[in-house]
């Protein structure tokens, strides 16, 4: 597997190494081991799978707070769609900056998102299908969530939205009050936990 971090500081474009022959392809979607090595979190809880029909269908942008925020790892097995983030995370230097990226089940990338980050997505093709796995399980009195459109974010979805459904039109919009969101980040070389907006310039001591 390939780490690639992005401009946004802990968030990771996965790309697998897969395997080829005659019978077809063999390639890891996930492994803990590899994960921790790059510092960053293999605990798994929960996986989830969804399936959006039409193109132009948004979903989120989702969130959990602590104490059940939770790194996400997703990937695409059935079509494709542009998946965004947004760093909600306090003290961040990128907070409420976005990134968006196509995951397809052809290019097989994986997006790892950190605590701290809201996530969604638009369907390019028709019904695309995508894979989750979760550090946390599913907490619906932690569940949090910024409107799609929000003109804070001012994410540029690609195509028009077609298909939201009632509760994403019916989250938040950001308020002028917010100052994000605190979570615990892990210093690996020190072997301790502290509050993410204890980092200076978005990296730990």
């Amino acid at each position: 597997m390939l780490f690639h971090e992005i401009h946004i500081e802990g968030v990771y474009i996965i790309e697998p190494e897969p395997f080829m022959d005659s019978r077809g392809m063999f390639a890891r979607i996930s492994c803990a081991g590899e994960l921790e090595d790059h510092g960053l979190e293999g605990r798994i809880a929960q996986v989830n799978r969804s399936r959006t029909n039409a193109i132009g269908a948004v979903r989120g942008m989702h969130y959990q707070h602590p104490p059940m925020a939770e790194v996400k790892i997703v990937s695409c097995i059935c079509g494709r769609v542009f998946d965004v983030v947004v760093d909600l995370r306090a003290g961040s230097p990128t907070m409420f900056q976005w990134f968006g990226t196509e995951l397809s089940v052809d290019n097989m990338r994986a997006i790892y998102i950190p605590k701290g980050f809201a996530h969604g997505f638009q369907v390019l093709t028709p019904d695309s299908e995508l894979l989750y796995f979760h550090s946390e399980a599913y907490s619906p009195s932690h569940e949090g969530g910024v409107r799609w459109d929000d003109p804070r974010v001012a994410v540029k979805w690609p195509l028009a939205a077609t298909d939201i459904s009632e509760r994403d039109k019916n989250l938040p919009l950001l308020t002028p009050g917010f100052t994000g969101i605190t979570v615990d980040c892990v210093n690996k070389e020190k072997n301790e936990t502290h509050r993410k907006s204890d980092c200076r310039g978005g990296s730990c001591l």
